[in-house]
C-alpha cells in the first residue's frame, strides 16, 4: 500500500467520525438529518484542522451487531459518506461495527471511498459481541468480485477483545499480512483511547516489514510525537473531541492542536511536512 499515492504524505492523520445511533439501533433518535448535520460538521472540523484522511464509523449504534449490520444502516452510512464527500476532497474510508468488512467494501466500491477498517481480518477474538472470526476469504473474494481496489486496514489483536489463541503480536501481524491479504495494519491499546507501547508498536513494524503500521487508538497531541517513532500513520478520534470526552462532537482547535504536534515531531526527525487535502465546501 503506497500511503503517499492514497493520502498525498508518509505519515497520515486519519480522523474519524463517530455517527450518532443509526436507524434500527438501540438508541436510534428517529431523525437522519440530525445525524447527517453532525457528520457534515464534524469531517468540516477535520478537514480544516488538516488531517490527510476521514474514516466514518457508526460508533454509536452499540451494543453492536457481532457479524452483518442491519441494511438500514448500510442505507445511512452510504447516504452519510455521500454527503461528506459533497464536502471535503479527502480521501474516505469507514468501519462498519463491530465487524461488517462485506457491507463496508460494499459501500466503500458504491461511493468510491478509498479504504475500510476490518476489526477481525483473521483469527478468532473474544468481545462483548461474543466469539468473532476473521472472514478474509470471503472479503478479498468479495473485493475481487467488485472489481474495485478498497484498501483494507485490519486490526491486529482489536481493543476491546481478547484472542483465542496465544497473543503472539508478531504472529497476528504476520498472519494479517500474509494469510489475510491486509494493505495496512492497525495497532490499538487495549480500550478506546487506550494507546499501544511503543515497544508492540515497534514489534508490529518489523513484523510487518514494509506493510504500513497505523496507530489505532490513544493517540493525543502530547505522546503522538512519541508513537509515531515506530508508526507510519495514525488514526485519531477521542483526543479531538470536546474536552477530550468521546460523546462530544469533533473540536477543530484540538485537531490543529494535534496536526501541530504530529508535524512538528516530523520536522525535528527530518521529514518533510505532509501535504494535507484542501477542504471544498458548496455555497
Amino acid at each position: 500500500m503506497d500511503l503517499y499515492q492514497l493520502f498525498k504524505t508518509r505519515t497520515p492523520i486519519i480522523g474519524v467520525v463517530h455517527l450518532l445511533p443509526l436507524p434500527t439501533s438501540p438508541r436510534w433518535g428517529g431523525n437522519l438529518k440530525a445525524v447527517i448535520d453532525r457528520a457534515e460538521q464534524e469531517a468540516t472540523a477535520l478537514a480544516s484542522g488538516g488531517v490527510n484522511g476521514i474514516i466514518v464509523e457508526n460508533f454509536f449504534d452499540a451494543p453492536f451487531a457481532k457479524n452483518q449490520v442491519d441494511p438500514a444502516v448500510v442505507s445511512a452510512m452510504t447516504v452519510v459518506i455521500q454527503r461528506i464527500q459533497n464536502l471535503v476532497t479527502l480521501p474516505i474510508g469507514l468501519n462498519v461495527l463491530r465487524n461488517d468488512g462485506k457491507s463496508a467494501m460494499a459501500i466503500a466500491s458504491c461511493v468510491r471511498a478509498q479504504f475500510i477498517r476490518v476489526n477481525v481480518l483473521t483469527g478468532v477474538m473474544a468481545t462483548d459481541q461474543g466469539l468473532i472470526e476473521g472472514e478474509a476469504h470471503q472479503l478479498l473474494r468479495y473485493r475481487r468480485e467488485l472489481g474495485c481496489d478498497v484498501k483494507i486496514l485490519a486490526d491486529v489483536l482489536v481493543k476491546h477483545s481478547r484472542p483465542l489463541s496465544s497473543p503472539n503480536l508478531t504472529v497476528a501481524v504476520k498472519d494479517t499480512i500474509e494469510r489475510g491479504l491486509a494493505d495496512a495494519v492497525i495497532l490499538s491499546g487495549w480500550a478506546t483511547g487506550s494507546p499501544p507501547n511503543l515497544e508492540d508498536l515497534e514489534l508490529a513494524c518489523g513484523a510487518a516489514d514494509g506493510t504500513p503500521v497505523f496507530i489505532g487508538s490513544g493517540a493525543n497531541w502530547e505522546n503522538v510525537a512519541t508513537l509515531m517513532q515506530a508508526a507510519n500513520g495514525v488514526i485519531v478520534s477521542s483526543s479531538l473531541k470536546r474536552h477530550g470526552k468521546i460523546e462530544q462532537p469533533i473540536d477543530p482547535i484540538r485537531v490543529s492542536q494535534f496536526v501541530e504536534a504530529a508535524h512538528r515531531s516530523w520536522n525535528s526527525q527530518g521529514e518533510s511536512k505532509p501535504i494535507s487535502g484542501p477542504v471544498k465546501i458548496h455555497s
